[in-house]
């Protein structure tokens, strides 16, 4: 159970109604929850970062299942159940591979097929790890993606990070009670 209590619509401020009703109308299924519900105890913070998120996982130069093996590292590593849900959902969507996601989900190193997939893994598990990328890494990423997807991958990265904080921080559950990393 999360440690704060989404507030109720009928409880919230003006401005917290007009984010709520937003993010709500934005979401699958009309829902507020996880980082969104926690964020909007501080609306002034959950407006740019709830737009932040939009941008981030629109189409853009980095592919969607580079950006999705990125957040379930790190939804594993801090084992956020909201975060690695909903993540999970959104990268079977755009065709992340099922054994890799079994085997990002035990935390175990999976087998790539595509070379792009396991490079945004090592660098993800390589930040996790040692808190830096180091030079190889970062010159096969830049050769393979290029500077915009890298700079964009490397932001991804850090935020999705600070959400997994966020959310194990508040014990924020997944979707229905649904915790994918309970024995």
């Amino acid at each position: 159970m999360a440690r704060l209590a989404p507030i109720p619509r009928d409880k919230m401020t003006e401005f917290q109604g007009m984010l709520h009703d937003r993010i709500a109308a934005e979401r699958t299924g009309g829902q507020v929850g996880g980082p969104f519900a926690v964020m909007l105890h501080a609306p002034n913070i959950c407006d740019p970062v709830s737009q932040f998120i939009d941008q981030l996982m629109s189409d853009s130069p980095l592919p969607h299942k580079l950006k999705e093996v990125t957040i379930l590292t790190i939804a594993q590593e801090y084992q956020a159940p909201y975060e690695w849900v909903v993540h999970e959902r959104r990268a079977r969507r755009f065709g992340l591979d099922d054994a890799v996601i079994e085997a990002l989900k035990a935390g175990d190193t999976p087998n790539f097929s595509e070379s792009d997939e396991k490079l945004v893994y090592d660098i993800t598990k390589e930040m996790l790890n040692t808190k830096k990328v180091s030079d190889g890494l970062y010159q096969q990423a830049e050769a393979a993606l290029g500077k915009e997807p890298l700079v964009e991958f490397i932001i991804l990265l850090g935020f999705y990070i600070s959400v997994a904080v966020l959310l194990v921080s508040f014990d924020v559950d997944g979707p229905g009670g649904e915790n994918p990393f309970a024995s």
